[in-house]
């Protein structure tokens, strides 16, 4: 008896160590395959012969399927366990990057919409997962996994243009790279969907009440809050290194930015989820990131020298990072349970992403029509306002239900 209860307790630490595992390689996933898009757009944009605005579609696309397939996704979950659609989500995010990567404007197109299917499948599950499955422990799991997804993305903004032009791969081949995380998500995940773990069957026997949900002001405060922080993360990797080339940059230092961009926030992505868990408010946090987010948009709009290009992309890195960080983290805190964060999650990220999805075309339709980065730079300076006043209003110790 005693050595079944061991072997048990073996199994089950076994588990959740290949489910910590799991949950960082989702993390990798996130991001790379579009934050490597946006040092490549030019070059993508040139190849194929877009317009600005269609090529801020390419970053737009994911975003767009977040929004419609966000609501969905908590079904999926519900009808065939978290751990299967996890999967089911990596291997059309697979198939994606591998259509994408195809020099055909029709296939460019649908592997970039394919990709943002897979994502919102892991994006809007993983809040729910960690919330299930360390209920105790949520603000460092999302810690963990904010800063794993933060590390992939930093790195895949700035090895694209060597990839591309230094390696000779072309564009294609510097996005296809991006395919072996997912290629070992896969395994990771079809094992533990394999598993039968009793703590994972709960979820089937719970039907979501969605129309309460959208009924909840702080349900909509914090789908804002995701969504334009979303808005200025997206545009930021579409257009700062065009924006930084435009200040006198090469393409691939620009690009090397981008990458310095994620890089730095890394600590914030790290630091702030803990902090949030400490916190009955989290207002202060709020406040602080707007500021830095504020300065550092107003410090490219205001100068063109490498020094405050440096500060200013430092600042929006930090703040970048911590509200991103920050959002996740409140679809956990937000919620009583499991279940609700699993529903806030996919409100959340269905509305935000409309936001997000509206960025890099907007933003590259304002600089069609005006030639120059002013506009567009005191447009994500009012959004950075705009992200404060939500941030402090789903900053509030309550519960969306």
């Amino acid at each position: 008896m005693v050595d079944l209860q061991q072997s048990k307790a073996n199994s089950s630490q076994w588990y959740r160590a290949v489910l910590v595992v799991g949950i960082i390689f989702i993390a990798f996933n996130l991001r790379p395959a579009i934050t490597s898009v946006g040092p490549l757009i030019g070059t993508i944009r040139d190849d194929i012969g877009l317009s600005n605005w269609s090529a801020g579609l390419l970053t737009s696309l994911p975003l767009i399927a977040f929004a419609f397939m966000s609501p969905i996704v908590a079904r999926i979950g519900n009808r065939y366990t978290n751990e299967r659609a996890l999967l089911w989500g990596l291997i059309v995010l697979l198939v994606g990057i591998s259509i994408r990567s195809i020099s055909v404007l029709f296939f460019l197109f649908v592997g970039t919409l394919l990709v943002g299917v897979g994502i919102a499948i892991c994006n809007v599950l993983l809040p729910g997962v960690i919330k299930e499955k360390f209920p105790a422990k949520v603000g460092l799991m999302t810690s963990i996994y904010s800063t794993a997804m933060g590390i992939f993305a930093a790195v895949a903004s700035g090895v694209s243009v060597p990839l591309a032009s230094g390696m000779d791969l072309g564009w294609q081949l510097a996005l296809l790279v991006w395919s072996i995380p997912s290629v070992i998500g896969i395994g990771i995940w079809f094992y533990l969907s394999r598993k039968k773990q009793s703590e994972s069957d709960v979820e089937g026997q719970y039907v979501p009440s969605e129309n309460r949900m959208w009924k909840s002001p702080l349900a909509w405060q914090v789908a804002a809050y995701m969504g334009l922080q979303s808005f200025l993360f997206y545009v930021t990797i579409s257009w700062l290194p065009e924006i930084l080339h435009n200040n006198g940059v090469t393409m691939e230092t620009a690009g090397w930015m981008l990458s310095f961009t994620q890089f730095i926030g890394l600590p914030a992505s790290f630091l702030v989820p803990v902090i949030a868990g400490r916190l009955q408010s989290q207002r202060s946090i709020v406040l602080v990131i707007g500021v830095f987010s504020i300065t550092g948009y107003s410090g490219l709009l205001l100068g063109s020298s490498f020094v405050l290009m440096i500060v200013s992309t430092t600042l929006i890195g930090l703040a970048l990072s911590g509200s991103f960080a920050l959002a996740l983290a409140f679809l956990g805190m937000r919620a009583r349970d499991s279940k609700q964060a699993a529903e806030l999650s996919g409100m959340a990220q269905a509305l935000g992403y409309v936001f997000a999805a509206i960025g890099p075309i907007f933003i590259g339709y304002l600089y069609d029509v005006t030639h120059v980065w002013t506009i567009p730079l005191i447009t994500l300076i009012v959004v950075s306002l705009l992200v404060a006043l939500f941030g402090m209003a789903a900053g509030r110790n309550k519960y969306v239900l």
